[in-house]
């Protein structure tokens, strides 16, 4: 069955969607305010509208969202629920007025991504990854990834704000990523225009890699992060963004490594967080473990409950930084 066609065309419209809402929602006094109101109707209308696009054209698929419709149907919800409703149609392809999405339409849509399990065959979807960078305009993304049987098959990352060519940042932006097992990765503009093949770096010493970390404290251990580079006689500076962007910037050669380490042991990472993304890096030549360098496994639910932590890299000295995390580990312990 093609589902890569389907997919690419949700995503494409999402990230449509993901524009017109900066556009109309984001403003100075938003990002001054913290108001995380943009977003959270951007996140809604996401998936609302790929959750309907797959309905209509793989209506056998289950997907797991990360949203759920129940604020939205609270009285609390209905300014929101308004706008949510507002962007769905405006981003939905041409249909006669009476053809309108409905409320309740939408509502559904968002509802039944409350996939109980979360195991077997799904879709999972990261509707907007990078709330920050949303709203500061900068690195986010949409991730959609099929699973099958605790296997990531499928992967998209839409990346409205990644520069085609990241030697020019002023220049055209907005870049897909779709990722098959075993047949590679795959860079699109966001007009499904096929601009060539995603390869990750081609470096083997450890010492000239650059490190892709996310732009928030809160989300990675940069201090840690700093220790491993020092171990690893990484001396350039990390480039840091939001989001499963990281993943495309790796994919594509940006940089060679990226570390999530979280500050609190018990944290789960979030299976959307992550299954586009591991597969685009994946199939560009890449490698992707959790901390003590096991593969991630995608098969016991909504978390990643059997992985700490996450390793990514060009794949030509994995092992050499799964150490270097160690030492940095037990040297941090011993503080």
């Amino acid at each position: 069955m093609n589902r890569l066609a389907p997919a690419l065309d949700a995503v494409r419209l999402a990230c449509t969607l993901t524009q017109r809402a900066q556009a109309e929602l984001v403003s100075e006094e938003t990002i001054a305010k913290k108001d995380r109101s943009p977003v959270t109707v951007a996140d809604f209308a996401v998936q609302a509208l790929i959750s309907r696009h797959l309905r209509s054209t793989l209506p056998q698929d289950s997907i797991l969202g990360e949203e759920s419709a129940d604020f939205l149907r609270s009285a609390e919800g209905s300014e929101v629920r308004r706008r949510v409703v507002q962007l769905v149609n405006a981003a939905s392809p041409a249909a006669a007025p009476e053809e309108a999405v409905t409320e309740e339409a939408v509502l559904e849509a968002i509802g039944r991504c409350n996939l109980e399990g979360a195991t077997g065959s799904f879709w999972t979807l990261d509707p907007i990854d990078g709330t920050k960078g949303f709203l500061r305009r900068g690195q986010y993304a949409i991730a959609l990834a099929w699973i099958e049987e605790g296997e990531v098959t499928l992967g998209i990352l839409g990346c409205p704000e990644l520069p085609h060519d990241p030697q020019n940042p002023e220049g055209p932006r907005g870049l897909l990523f779709a990722a098959q097992r075993g047949q590679g990765t795959r860079v699109l503009d966001l007009d499904g225009r096929v601009l060539g093949p995603a390869e990750v770096s081609q470096i083997e010493d450890p010492a000239a890699a650059v490190f892709c970390e996310s732009v928030e404290a809160a989300h990675s251990a940069h201090e840690l992060h700093a220790a491993i580079a020092g171990h690893l006689g990484v001396t350039a500076p990390p480039v840091r963004m939001d989001s499963q962007a990281k993943y495309a910037a790796l994919a594509r050669a940006e940089g060679s490594i990226y570390l999530r380490l979280p500050r609190d042991e018990s944290y789960q990472e979030k299976i959307w967080d992550h299954a586009a993304g591991s597969l685009v890096v994946e199939e560009a030549g890449g490698q992707v473990s959790d901390a003590q360098g096991r593969p991630l496994d995608f098969s016991v639910g909504r978390t990643l409950a059997n992985n700490v932590g996450i390793i990514a890299s060009n794949g030509r000295f994995h092992q050499r930084i799964v150490d270097a995390v160690a030492k940095a580990l037990t040297e941090n312990s011993k503080d």
